[in-house]
């Protein structure tokens, strides 16, 4: 909404900072941040009031005394970041409002799974067949709306550039990292495999969350990689020097990256150790979804695996012990599962695995940043 400042640059010059997508972009993220701290106290007062509060699993005894901290925390992170994009990002690009859709999309089957939890009083929600419908629904409508916005974006350039730097990478190519030339086109198999990356990535999370700060933290670092990436993307002369893929339109989405990191750090500020308030799952599975787009709309599907690692990782620890539970007939690989929950049981403090964990991901963040050179 602010960009629409930058038409009113040639009569009052300040203005034309608005046309900038990193001005935007940082004030994005400083909106999404200052909303989330001042409408916090009194947002999780509110939950308390209503009795919001988290069901603890029987199993995780070390978390019993949690039981009853204030959930949906996700919905203060939602409200942050929609305001904070509506307000500095420009609303007539399309890309924003797919990004947006993803985010509230898996945000409301989110919101269903944990309002359940709360009416039945107990840890289950959605069942997990309900959970993947819906995210996949979600996922696929974003993909085929995505699919016209590419076509769109294409003949715009095209009839606006007549000079071509870098040619714009096709819907259906795979970028494969390390290898500038290598992007096959897997055709209609483009879309299951973005369908799997969001629904993916968006249960990662969502499994991560199980220590108080700990899925938020490699989200924000997360987020930030592909804010560089995105921009980057959408710039054609950086695309053709960098020699990344490039998607005529999609830069402006950084400015929905920088509102995600300030929101996401907003609500850190009441969810690290001790957590005042936990995302549930209205937040875990918007921002997983909303990663897992990112990764698809700057065509670093594969980047994902990195940046976003420590959801790998988290979600390999539960396909690898149900896995080897079923073949053994009841051994298990850890201790508890998720992975977090392994090093818990074997008296690592809370509090430790969360910084170490933390630590990690910012590695493989400037990790997944590297290959922006490495090719």
């Amino acid at each position: 909404m602010l960009s629409l400042l930058a038409q009113f640059s040639a009569d009052f010059s300040l203005f034309n900072v608005f046309r900038y997508i990193t001005f935007r972009t940082v004030w994005a993220l400083l909106t999404a941040l200052i909303i989330s701290i001042a409408v916090g106290p009194a947002f999780i007062r509110y939950l308390k009031r209503i009795k919001f509060g988290q069901y603890i699993h029987e199993d995780v005894k070390a978390h019993l005394q949690k039981n009853g901290t204030p959930t949906m925390g996700g919905l203060l992170i939602a409200f942050s970041l929609v305001i904070s994009v509506l307000l500095w990002a420009n609303l007539a690009n399309p890309f924003i409002w797919l990004a947006l859709l993803v985010y509230l999309g898996f945000g409301t089957v989110g919101f269903l799974d944990d309002y359940l939890k709360i009416l039945r009083k107990n840890n289950k929600g959605l069942t997990s067949r309900a959970k993947f419908l819906g995210q996949t629904v979600v996922a696929a409508i974003a993909l085929m709306l995505l699919m016209q916005a590419h076509e769109s974006a294409e003949l715009a350039r095209q009839a606006a550039d007549a000079t071509r730097v870098v040619d714009p990478i096709g819907f259906t190519r795979l970028a494969v990292p390390f290898f500038k030339n290598i992007s096959p086109d897997i055709g209609w198999l483009y879309i299951p495999f973005a369908i799997l990356v969001m629904v993916g990535s968006s249960n990662g999370v969502n499994l991560t969350d199980g220590l108080d700060g700990l899925a938020i933290g490699p989200t924000i670092v997360a987020g930030i990689c592909f804010s560089i990436f995105i921009y980057v993307a959408g710039n054609v002369q950086m695309a053709g020097y960098l020699q990344t893929p490039y998607v005529p339109g999609v830069g402006e989405v950084a400015v929905f990256c920088g509102a995600l990191v300030g929101a996401g750090l907003g609500f850190l500020w009441f969810n690290a150790y001790p957590a005042q308030v936990f995302m549930g799952d209205v937040g875990s599975l918007s921002l997983g979804g909303a990663l897992g787009f990112l990764a698809v709309l700057c065509k670093q599907e594969l980047i994902l695996l990195v940046a976003g690692g420590l959801f790998v990782v988290e979600t390999l620890s539960v396909v690898l012990q149900v896995g080897y539970f079923k073949l053994t007939g009841g051994k298990r690989i850890f201790r508890m599962a998720p992975l977090h929950h392994h090093f818990e049981l074997k008296g690592i403090p809370e509090s430790k695995i969360i910084i170490r964990f933390w630590i990690i991901s910012i590695l493989l963040g400037l990790a997944a940043l590297s290959v922006l050179k490495l090719r």
